[in-house]
């Protein structure tokens, strides 16, 4: 979790924004339900009165209410209050606080004149004219009502208020006043205030959808660039680490997993608490008495998801692996039909890929099951809290003690809460998932490279190189293994010479040529260029001193075209046609309908093994380096094509160091230097001559590929 919000920090704007569009989406979802209680409540039940104190009332009701009124009340009334000089008492103040307090002023006044005014025995103006006549004294008028208020009991406020809307309606109506417009203006304000803030909290919430959907979207393209510049980076030591499969999966399906989970939690993580809290707070401003529900579906909430989770948690961290696994099988089955079908080891592949689909499938299918109760928990916990909320509130309704608009606001602010904890349950399901695929994205961004660049170089010592290259007492040893690869290896590489490496299978040739460019690093020795130990310098400098050819040839999706010049934009259309003439590859690319411009397909597969290891030559020879690198990097071509190749380059590459990695003795013939390995060690160094008179290892490999003719002249005819 704390992952997936450290991806945040290079969003702090965005997130703020989202968030005070959150707040705004959350205020007004939170003041609807009011608004609804109050078209319940005043508009349909008040008749659109929604203060007991009257905007207008006539002389006579004003000398009523004065006499039910402590000097106190009647001072704070008098000063909200003006006469128009038509008999007329008119309101001068709408503030909310200041209504609210003569709302509570006026209730109980109105109550006990309109029992006065019902009463035969004790009417309004036998009460004036015995109050004139000092019958009765205030005071007793003040015990009356307030033994009105004590008869009430539990219902007195809601009572009170009620009575006291009829007693102003009545007096709107003596005064000619028309109520039914009155209620009507109430209700269309009301809703027009409704769609208002519908329309607002609408715009926030397009615009927080909006811009989280921009911030994961970003925070998903800066971690497949974290992710592809540090594997970029990586040695052969950490792709060995990290299977191919397992790092295209954390580049793709990892990241769209925390990309996926970062909306959530920007859209919903984040508004759940927001409206929770926000619905709590209305909650205890209706003062229904009814909070313990609210408190009882929290706590069946929180207890089942954390069961469901304890369940599905193991599960959701075993999902990732199995997700690589299938990717491996996958990988390793498609690039490898042209093998599978030649042993007829279709129906073993397809099995092999059926094993790890099922064992992903159930494991989802277990996680799918699991979550598959939390909608219908949660559903019949929210539909439980609504009859348990209708129940308990009816009750209230029928003892006069909530009003109906009350109950219903009651019901959805409670919605609004349980909805937030299921927002939370909802993230709580992806968020294991992605913890886990952050985790695995983390590992690729922190795992350190073996091969470190120095802050100071010595790149300009090689501004005019010559490409002397000299292995100095180098062993190598794998990361993890007991033995070295190569042990106590010391040759010079002179420029305008070839020095050719050769030796039976598993020797160590590729490794040896694999230190030169830093794929790894020197255990022990050192390598240096000019004098200058290789890893003193930058690898972009380093690089582009190597013209390299791998074993297996590799070519880009594109063109020919991009391939050869694949060393860099500098590489001209002269040089790129003199580097596929030396290599050997002009024949077959003039030959092709759009020549340079002719299409190649991803690896190469629509070009023959031939053509794209000259293609591979051709895009070194076109980068013109001072020290080339051919690991086997003949082995596809014909014997004729290999001589051709090999005579053309001599004159291409007179003052570059050649280093060639081979298993046929005719390729390198005529090398200058002919470096014999086996078992890591050097058992034999010189020329083909020098080798065929005293280094056995080179006698075998020589009997095994030349004819009795070709040993005993010393040299095979080209």
């Amino acid at each position: 979790m704390g992952k997936i919000f450290s991806y945040l920090k290079a969003s702090k704007g965005a997130v703020f924004a989202i968030f005070v569009l959150l707040i705004i989406q959350a205020s007004c979802d939170l003041s609807l339900p009011q608004y609804m209680s109050d078209i319940v409540d005043v508009g349909i039940q008040q008749g659109g009165i929604d203060h007991v104190a009257p905007e207008q009332m006539r002389k006579e009701t004003w000398e009523t209410l004065e006499m039910f009124m402590t000097d106190e009340e009647f001072g704070q009334v008098s000063q909200a209050y003006e006469e128009n000089g038509e008999g007329i008492y008119v309101r001068q103040t709408d503030r909310e606080k200041d209504l609210e307090e003569l709302d509570q002023i006026f209730g109980l006044p109105m109550l006990a004149a309109e029992m006065a005014a019902e009463s035969e025995e004790m009417d309004i103006q036998t009460i004036r004219q015995m109050l004139d006549a000092g019958v009765i004294t205030k005071d007793q008028i003040l015990q009356m009502r307030d033994q009105v208020a004590e008869s009430l009991g539990d219902m007195g406020d809601s009572m009170i208020r009620q009575r006291a809307v009829l007693f102003v309606q009545d007096e709107y109506e003596a005064m000619g006043m028309d109520l039914g417009r009155i209620q009507m203006d109430y209700l269309w304000i009301s809703g027009l205030k409704m769609i208002l803030l519908s329309m607002l909290m609408m715009a926030a919430s397009i615009s927080v959808s909006l811009m989280a959907a921009r911030t994961a979207a970003g925070v998903s393209r800066n971690l497949r660039q974290q992710v592809f510049h540090k594997v970029v980076s990586f040695s052969n030591a950490e792709m060995d680490k990290f299977s191919t499969a397992s790092l295209i999966t954390r580049s793709t399906n990892d990241i769209q997993q925390v990309q996926m989970v970062l909306v959530m939690l920007l859209r919903m993580v984040l508004y759940a608490p927001i409206i929770g809290i926000g619905g709590i707070i209305k909650v205890t401003g209706t003062k229904t008495g009814m909070s313990w529900i609210i408190a009882v579906a929290v706590l069946v909430i929180m207890g089942v998801v954390l069961l469901l989770m304890a369940i599905a948690m193991p599960k959701f961290k075993m999902m990732q692996k199995l997700v690589d696994r299938l990717n491996l099988v996958s990988r390793e089955i498609l690039t490898g039909i042209p093998v599978i079908r030649a042993f007829s080891r279709e129906k073993h592949e397809e099995k092999r890929f059926d094993e790890a689909n099922t064992r992903l499938m159930k494991t989802q299918l277990f996680t799918n099951r699991v979550m598959t109760f939390m909608m219908p928990v949660m559903m019949l916990v929210m539909n439980s809290i609504t009859v348990l909320i209708v129940w308990v509130g009816s009750h209230g309704i029928d003892m006069g003690q909530l009003q109906v608009g009350d109950m219903m606001a009651f019901i959805t602010y409670t919605m609004q809460i349980v909805m937030a904890f299921l927002m939370l349950t909802m993230i709580s399901i992806m968020l294991p998932r992605a913890g886990v695929a952050a985790e695995r994205i983390d590992e690729v961004l922190k795992t350190d490279t073996s091969i470190i660049e120095k802050k100071e170089n010595r790149d300009r010592e090689l501004d005019q190189a010559n490409g002397c290259l000299v292995f100095d007492d180098v062993s190598f040893k794998y990361p993890g293994a007991s033995e070295d690869a190569l042990a106590h290896i010391s040759f010079t590489a002179e420029p305008g010479k070839t020095t050719a490496i050769i030796g039976s299978t598993g020797c160590g040739k590729s490794t040896l040529v694999h230190l030169i460019p830093r794929f790894y690093d020197v255990t022990e020795g050192k390598i240096s260029i000019d004098g200058v130990d290789i890893r003193d310098l930058s690898l972009e400098k380093l690089h582009s001193l190597i013209g390299f050819v791998p074993q297996k040839g590799l070519l880009f999706s594109g063109t020919i075209e991009s391939n050869i010049k694949f060393g860099g934009d500098w590489i001209t259309d002269e040089a790129m046609k003199e580097a596929a003439q030396v290599a050997q590859a002009t024949e077959f690319i003039e030959a092709k309908p759009d020549r340079y411009e002719s299409p190649i397909s991803q690896g190469g597969t629509n070009v023959s093994g031939g053509q794209k290891q000259r293609l591979s030559i051709a895009r070194a020879i076109a980068k013109n380096p001072k020290v080339f690198l051919f690991d086997d990097s003949f082995s596809a071509l014909d014997y004729r094509t290999d001589v051709t190749l090999r005579k053309a380059l001599n004159t291409k590459v007179k003052d570059s160091a050649v280093i060639i990695v081979a298993q046929r003795i005719s390729t390198i013939l005529h090398a200058d230097q002919i470096l014999v390995l086996d078992e890591g060690c050097i058992v034999g160094r010189g020329t083909h001559e020098e080798l065929l008179k005293n280094c056995k290892a080179y006698q075998e490999i020589a009997r095994s590929q030349l004819s009795e003719a070709e040993l005993k002249g010393g040299v095979a005819h080209e």
